[in-house]
């Protein structure tokens, strides 16, 4: 008579086949979450033809720095108040200079085409955006800028 051993299987094509499984779905998941993000950041807030917004600009060896009371018109600051040192300075010299929101957001997607390292933004409850973070190379020095958005009033 034969005798016949059990010899225990490896576990690791199982653990193989569950971490495959587990980086797929995972995958998938921040696939589709990053278009559910794009979406909403495409969709969810449509400048309006008059808004007044405060804008601080930090970061990076830049000519727009510091904080600004903003009032746009038909797709264009037409009021720009430097509310401190910095923008007063910048006001001065170059009162074009500072952007409406949908610039701020064209400046988004003009990194991002760019394949900057960093472009991102966050968004309020009610679609516009309240901060944006760029950084075209994480390698270099001085030229990333943050812009925060706040006293976001659309006109009537």
């Amino acid at each position: 008579m034969r005798s016949v051993r059990l010899v225990p299987r490896s576990a690791l094509p199982h653990l193989v086949l569950i971490a495959g499984l587990v980086w797929s779905t995972a995958a998938c998941q921040e696939e589709a979450e990053s278009g559910a993000a794009a979406q909403a950041e495409s969709t969810a807030w449509k400048e309006p033809s008059a808004y007044t917004y405060t804008l601080k600009s930090t970061g990076g060896e830049r000519l727009l720095i510091g904080t600004f009371r903003v009032t746009v018109r038909e797709g264009r600051a037409v009021r720009v108040v430097g509310l401190d040192e910095e923008s007063r300075d910048v006001v001065r010299r170059s009162p074009g200079a500072v952007p409406t929101i949908g610039g701020l957001l064209k400046e988004l997607k003009q990194a991002r085409r760019d394949g900057a390292d960093t472009a991102e933004a966050e968004y309020s409850t009610t679609g516009y955006p309240r901060s944006i973070t760029l950084d075209w190379s994480a390698n270099a020095v001085d030229d990333e800028a943050r812009y925060v958005i706040s006293d976001y009033v659309a006109a009537h």
